[in-house]
């Protein structure tokens, strides 16, 4: 399996100072099932491509592997494709081989350790399962990657076989080379789904610390965790305690200042899931779906649709509230809606409960006739992931088209991000995001889309607020014909 890492443009040179490897020299990294080679195939001034070769020894992994995963036929530890696919032996090899790179460590020019290169990453041959190309998509694209994934025929010269799980992968991206590693180091393993060692409570550990920065705003960052822990249901329910606890950069709600003073402090994220524990905190998204829930209920609504409704928390608050005899929910995310499904329980669910609620697949962009016939709307953080040039599709689709008698929506209030110490000034809270409003911004929004749509309309602050710059999310009440 080959991985090669190529650098353009005038700071390419960077490329081997970062990775501490001379790029006359063919150097050698032992494993404990083979050994990985590194060499230049091209070093010229303005274009250095770097490469990552893996030689497995099929009998070594069989002897070392402590988790080898073929098992599952008699001579699956013998004919399997572990020595020529990248899986977590290429994580291991670019950890070992390339440890100084991914932990941002160059001595001799720190100044390229954060330094933006034009980086091309490309893999030989990496597998998927099905449905390949749209997940490894899914998993690069929201990370700023251009992606480029040629599928491979079972047989070249059977071609009525058809097309296996193997693609050859190119990623190209201006980000500096710790970050293109921590991705691959993570996302490799993430498509293949299997390890060659057993999985602990470390590799909550590992999975945190290489996912720093990124993973807590990843859209998919349930696929990812589940897949990196292969699915060990306590592993993955440890990992996410930690990621929610830092999600929308929560502050713990406490009496004990000390304490949270303490908590804020915590930069290492075994230190911080252990004190976690200890601090009980109510996270800012859990009190905005409170909020909308009571406003929902406030405005006496028997039927309520959720737009937006991603893997469901709304919707499980919903249920639990009689006074909802219909309630569905919808989202453009097919894998969002069988997450909702499963977090619903909805194979084991009572049949009246199940006739209470519907789930379908749908853009709020797209005029929907299943939109209509409902007494509220819900729209939770949902307008700032459009571009700003589909709002009026949205306007008309829910206000015009639909028109329901109540609509709850929120949006990420964009004074707040002071707050957050690891937001750099003038960046949005989330990767996905494509604007977040002002206050001010808001408000002018949503009272020019009431006027036109014969709708008043009410603002309420969604956490805490703070002089100033208000509370980290806000609210819009739309109420018809008032």
């Amino acid at each position: 399996m080959l991985l090669t890492i190529t650098a353009e443009g005038e700071n390419a040179a960077a490329l081997s100072f970062l990775l501490h490897k001379h790029p006359d020299k063919l150097q050698q990294v032992e494993l404990s099932v083979g050994a990985a080679s590194i060499f230049y195939p091209e070093c010229r001034k303005e274009k250095v491509t770097a490469a990552l070769l893996l030689d497995i020894d099929p009998i070594g992994m069989v002897r070392n592997a402590k988790n080898f995963a073929g098992k599952d036929f008699l001579l699956g530890q013998y004919v399997n494709d572990r020595p020529y696919v990248a899986s977590s032996f290429m994580s291991s090899a670019i950890s070992k081989a390339f440890s100084s790179a991914m932990n941002g460590n160059c001595k001799e020019h720190p100044e390229f350790i954060d330094m933006p290169l034009a980086l091309t990453a490309k893999i030989s041959v990496l597998p998927a399962p099905r449905g390949g190309e749209l997940l490894i998509k899914r998993l690069f694209e929201p990370l700023g990657y251009t992606v480029e994934a040629e599928r491979h025929l079972l047989d070249t010269q059977f071609s009525e076989w058809g097309y296996g799980k193997y693609f050859t992968l190119t990623l190209k991206n201006t980000l500096s080379l710790k970050d293109l590693l921590s991705h691959l180091y993570v996302l490799i393993p993430v498509l293949d789904n299997e390890k060659h060692y057993f999985i602990t409570q470390n590799e909550v550990e590992k999975l945190l610390q290489k996912g720093k920065g990124w993973l807590e705003q990843h859209p998919e960052r349930e696929i990812i965790v589940s897949r990196y822990l292969i699915n060990l249901k306590s592993l993955v329910r440890s990992a996410f305690e930690v990621l929610q606890a830092a999600e929308d950069g929560i502050i713990p709600d406490t009496d004990n200042e000390a304490e949270q003073d303490e908590l804020t402090k915590i930069e290492d994220t075994a230190a911080a899931h252990t004190q976690l524990q200890k601090v009980k905190k109510e996270r800012l998204h859990d009190i905005r779906l409170k909020l909308v829930t009571e406003k929902l209920k406030q405005s006496g609504a028997a039927s309520v649709i959720d737009l937006g409704c991603g893997d469901g928390k709304l919707l499980r608050l919903l249920l639990k509230e009689k006074q909802f005899t219909r309630i569905a929910g919808t989202d453009v995310s097919y894998s969002e809606l069988e997450k909702s499904q499963d977090k619903l329980h909805w194979n084991e669910m009572p049949e009246k409960q199940r006739e209470r609620l519907s789930l379908f697949q749908s853009s709020l962009t797209y005029r929907d006739k299943r939109f209509s016939g409902f007494d509220a709307a819900a729209v939770v953080e949902v307008i700032e992931h459009l571009d700003p040039n589909r709002l009026p599709a949205l306007e008309k689709s829910l206000f015009t088209y639909a028109k329901p008698q109540t609509i709850v929506l929120t949006t990420p209030n964009r004074e707040y991000n002071v707050r957050y110490e690891n937001l750099s000034a003038g960046k949005v809270r989330h990767s996905d995001h494509r604007f977040e409003w002002t206050r001010s911004e808001f408000e002018a929004w949503a009272e020019r889309v009431a006027r036109e749509n014969n709708y008043t309309v009410a603002f309420f602050p969604v956490g805490e607020e703070e002089e100033n710059i208000g509370a980290p999310s806000q609210m819009a009440v739309f109420t018809y014909g008032n």
